[in-house]
């Protein structure tokens, strides 16, 4: 089984890049299954039904999410939406709101994708990803799973390795997003699982983290950041594919790829 991870989405531009880009990359790869990370899809922070209809009718078939995903109220509501291939952190706190796992099958296979939040630097108060992805995986034990995909959304490479480590053997694959700057990190690890620290963006290339750098440099001097506009000009994609041998969930490859594409 191939699957095929986008890393953090970023608004109209980065939207545009990955319908521009996913029919050649699913002629040339042949995934069996695309994520994304979409929680800046909208402007670049939260998701709105527009948004996330965007990537859904250009092919990405689940979308994971991260701190971002409650920066829009309308958001909140695609949660709880059956039919909408969305989640949130599994260790948020407790919320009306979605879930933080989701069960995709293909053909007879079925695929368990895992969303989970970093602590190490962030404002919030969550709780323990490393105790909730125990959680998880107990609750689905009696489950025949082909494949479990964790997406872990952090800052600290450091967090992220180590749940990686934590891990290893009991899932697919574990591929940070967040920063969205790509690490040349990928790996198996020893007992079999996928591993990447960040898989980057889908967002402009000429840019800091996506927005406009003369505004970016602007804010750190000042320390004002308000009012920021996304980048415009080519757009960076970077995904990993990462191919999975169904009878032992464990991967055999990970591919990090990267292209840089013009949008109208």
């Amino acid at each position: 089984m191939k699957i095929l991870f986008f890393g953090d989405i970023i608004g109209r531009p980065g939207r545009e890049a990955v319908k521009k880009i996913l029919p050649k990359w699913k002629k040339k790869f042949a995934p069996d299954l695309i994520i994304a990370n979409g929680e800046n899809l909208a402007h670049g922070a939260g998701v709105t039904d527009k948004s996330l209809k965007e990537i859904l009718g250009a092919g990405v078939e689940i979308v994971t999410s991260g701190n971002h995903i409650f920066d829009k109220k309308e958001g909140w509501s695609l949660l709880n939406e059956k039919d909408i291939p969305l989640i949130r952190p599994a260790n948020w706190p407790p919320l009306p709101y979605g879930k933080g796992y989701r069960t995709i099958e293909i053909g007879i296979k079925k695929v368990l994708v895992i969303n989970l939040n970093g602590r190490l630097f962030f404002k919030e108060s969550l709780d323990c990803p490393f105790r909730k992805a125990d959680e998880i995986l107990e609750q689905i034990e009696d489950e025949e799973y082909s494949a479990i995909i964790v997406d872990f959304h952090a800052e600290a490479t450091s967090e992220k390795a180590a749940l990686g480590h934590y891990l290893d053997g009991r899932v697919s694959a574990v591929l940070g997003t967040h920063t969205h700057i790509p690490t040349a990190d990928e790996k198996i690890l020893p007992k079999g699982t996928a591993y990447i620290s960040d898989v980057g963006m889908v967002g402009p290339y000429d840019s800091v983290i996506s927005f406009d750098k003369d505004g970016a440099v602007r804010g750190w001097i000042t320390q004002i950041f308000k009012g920021v506009d996304l980048a415009e000009g080519p757009v960076e994609v970077d995904a990993v594919l990462v191919e999975i041998d169904t009878k032992t969930k464990m991967a055999k490859k990970i591919k990090r790829l990267q292209e840089t594409i013009a949008i109208d």
